[in-house]
Formats: structure tokens, C-alpha cells, sequence
């Protein structure tokens, strides 16, 4: 078992107590050293010239807006059947192209078509009927003249006494007779004339029903959906066929509200399909939206697509990028520059005279890339825009200015 030394008394203790004394000497001076090491830093900081980078401009600025959409047709129908009955052919189907006026489908038309048959009767038998009106008008104004003329010689006769005036009498009666008989049959005319032109109604009603068993292309169009097939029942007015206009597809886009202030019908712009992500095509603004969307807060633009492929396919996504304008010359600088900004402007660095100083500018318009234009006349002559905000910015503090990694394009 190891023995415990005694501790050292006397000379030795002695000794060695000076060095656990406290020297307030040398610890303020560890601390001026230290103080005099930041000041020196603090000046070589503040007081040397800050590098930075500062925007230049920049020539032939697109000024452009972003929409994201699908791919629509301005003119769509959903046609059918105006009268019910059984589907009997089908002449088209999804994906073919049909022309103005081509048929599309027949209903059976049996039932029509006798009613159509019967109706023709109908005329036949009233053409008929006016004809034997006529005739007997004839015949009553034939009766009515030789009355006129025999009771004209009558009376002339019993003038002159050679006839009684009961004869002359007896040949006025015949003559108001015939006048009556003549009106009877201008009557039966006339019901008989009205009688062919219902007929003829009728006969025009029943063959339009006819007609209606038989469905047109309204219009040039694509057939998008084929709702029925052979043998198939259809009400009135249950579609049959979805079609569209191939001349109207466009782009239905949405734009953001704060972004569509300087959107115009006829703006050129750029569109690229979810299918064909490699391709970009061309078109223009064709419609804009008076009625924005109220949960989004979007403005819908319709863009018309000039060179897209012709195989289209409705609610495709699409995505939009229309220039609404172009910038000879703009001083941009990215929306980071800004230490602080509002929905109108921000505030930022600039080099004056060699030296820092902080300036409040309204916002110029705004690229897709993040980039704000700072409008002519915001900042004072000469003056440079910080467009990389580095450490060490002070106000008045000295600067050299030197280009942006984003420089004149």
C-alpha cells in the first residue's frame, strides 16, 4: 500500500504561493489587445471600399406573362335526335372528320314514313276536292249567266206587253236563285282550298318529322364522343354525338390577376403541350376573360395556336407564355436586390458617388426570371444599382462598383 507523501512546508511552500496570486495588469492588457484587433478589423471593414456588383442594362427585353391551361375548342356541340325512336345506322365515330351537312346517324323510319304516305293521300284527296269546287263553280256561274240573259228578255218583253209579268217575275227568282247557288259553290271553294292547305301542312309536318330521323353535321367538325350505337333507343334531344369546330382549338390559360393588367387581344405567345414538352408553337391572344376567377384569383385568356398539331386533344395541359411587351433598353435587377418591398416597390443599395446609399423605387415591370425593372427617372443621375447584396453594406460607406454575374444581354 502505497504511502501518502506529507506535503511540502517551509521554503518550498513558500516558493510557489506568489504564482496564485491575481495580476489585474495582465488581463487588461489581453483585453486591449483584443479591443484594438476588432477596431482594426472594424476599420479595415468600414473604412476600405466595398466591392459589389451592379446591374447593367440590358437590350431587347421580352416582358412576359405565364398562364397554365388546356387545350379547349371555342366552338363545341352536343348533338341528337330532335324526335325519339331507334337508332338504324351510324355513319361516324370518335376521331373522324365530317363535313358540313354529312350524315351522321338514322333513326328507323317506317312509322314516319307511312305517316308521310298518308299525308301525300291527304293532298292528293283534297287537290281533289277543290278541283270538284271548281267545277261546280263553274257550273253555278254558267246557270247564273243564262238566267241573267233569260230574264233580261222577260223583262224587256213585259215591257212591251208580249209576256206576263208573272213570267218576268218567275225569270227574276230563277236569277237571284243562280246568285245564291253561285255563292254556295264560291264556299266550297274556299273550305276546299283550305282543306289542301292543311293538307299541304300536314304533309310539310310529317315529312320535316321524317327528316328529323336523319342527323347532320351542322358544321366542318371532329368527333369527339359517340354516345350511342345501333338499335339503341334515343329520346328527344339525348345526345348522340359531341362534336368540335377543328378551326376553333385554342389554349384556355389562367393568368395570375396581378400580371394581367397588360394583357391585349392579338399579343403574340408561346405554347407547349404536356404531350409534345420539346415543342414549343406559336399563337396569339384571341380572348380575354371579363369575368375573373374569384377562389384563384386568375383572369382565363383564350389563345389562338397557329401552328399546333392538327391531332388535338381537348383538356390536354397546356402551358402559355405571352409577351405583352418589349424593352429597347430596361435596367433590371433581380427581386433578391430589394431588402425590403411592397406590391409597388422596395428599397435598395446603390453606388453614388463612389459611396453606398439606400433608395426607395417604385417597381418597373417584371420578367419571368424574377427580374424587376427599376423605371427611367427612379434614381438620380449616375447613380448604380447593387444587384448582389453582399456583407459589410453601411450607408456612405465608400464602394467600387464592378458588372453582375447577370450582366448587359
Amino acid at each position: 500500500m502505497a504511502q501518502q507523501q506529507p506535503a511540502p512546508s517551509g521554503p518550498a511552500q513558500e516558493a510557489r504561493a506568489p504564482a496564485r496570486r491575481f495580476r489585474p495588469g495582465r488581463r487588461t492588457g489581453v483585453a486591449l489587445l483584443v479591443l484594438a484587433a476588432a477596431l482594426g478589423a472594424a476599420y479595415l471593414l468600414f473604412a476600405q471600399p466595398l466591392e459589389v456588383g451592379v446591374a447593367a442594362p440590358r437590350h431587347g427585353v421580352p416582358v412576359e406573362v405565364y398562364g397554365l391551361g388546356s387545350v379547349e375548342a371555342r366552338v363545341v356541340a352536343v348533338i341528337g335526335f330532335e324526335v325519339p325512336g331507334t337508332i338504324r345506322e351510324l355513319h361516324a365515330d370518335q376521331g373522324d372528320r365530317v363535313a358540313a351537312g354529312a350524315l351522321l346517324a338514322t333513326l328507323d323510319t317506317r312509322q314516319q314514313a307511312a305517316r308521310v304516305a298518308l299525308a301525300e293521300a291527304g293532298v292528293t284527296q283534297a287537290r281533289a276536292a277543290l278541283e270538284e269546287a271548281g267545277s261546280g263553280l263553274g257550273r253555278a256561274e254558267v246557270v247564273l249567266a243564262q238566267a241573267q240573259r233569260t230574264s233580261a228578255r222577260r223583262q224587256e218583253l213585259a215591257r212591251g206587253r208580249i209576256v206576263s209579268e208573272q213570267l218576268a217575275e218567275e225569270a227574276l227568282t230563277a236569277v237571284e236563285t243562280a246568285a245564291a247557288e253561285r255563292l254556295q259553290a264560291t264556299s266550297r271553294v274556299h273550305v276546299a282550298q283550305a282543306n289542301l292547305e292543311q293538307a299541304a301542312a300536314t304533309l310539310a309536318r310529317e315529312r320535316t318529322l321524317l327528316d328529323q330521323h336523319s342527323l347532320t353535321a351542322p358544321f366542318a367538325a371532329v368527333v369527339v364522343t359517340r354516345h350511342r350505337e345501333r338499335g339503341a333507343p334515343a329520346r328527344a334531344a339525348d345526345p348522340v354525338f359531341d362534336l368540335v369546330d377543328p378551326d376553333t382549338v385554342w389554349v384556355r390559360a389562367y393568368v395570375d390577376e396581378a400580371l394581367s393588367g397588360r394583357l391585349r387581344v392579338g399579343q403574340p405567345a408561346s405554347i407547349r403541350l404536356r404531350s409534345l414538352p420539346g415543342q414549343a408553337f406559336q399563337g396569339e391572344v384571341a380572348r380575354i376573360g371579363i369575368e375573373n376567377d374569384r377562389v384563384g384569383e386568375e383572369r382565363r385568356v383564350e389563345i389562338a395556336c397557329r401552328d399546333c398539331p392538327a391531332d388535338f386533344h381537348l383538356g390536354e395541359q397546356a402551358e402559355a407564355v405571352v409577351t405583352t411587351a418589349r424593352l429597347d433598353q430596361a435596367l433590371l435587377v433581380p427581386h433578391a436586390a430589394f431588402e425590403e418591398s411592397d406590391a409597388r416597390g422596395g428599397v435598395l443599395w446603390t453606388v453614388e458617388e463612389g459611396r453606398l446609399r439606400r433608395r426607395r423605387v417604385a417597381f418597373g415591370h417584371r420578367t419571368l426570371d424574377g427580374q424587376v425593372e427599376i423605371p427611367a427617372g427612379a434614381l438620380p443621375p449616375g447613380a448604380r444599382v447593387v444587384a448582389e447584396r453582399p456583407r459589410g453594406l453601411r450607408e456612405g460607406r465608400k464602394a467600387i462598383a464592378k458588372p453582375s454575374e447577370g450582366g448587359a444581354r
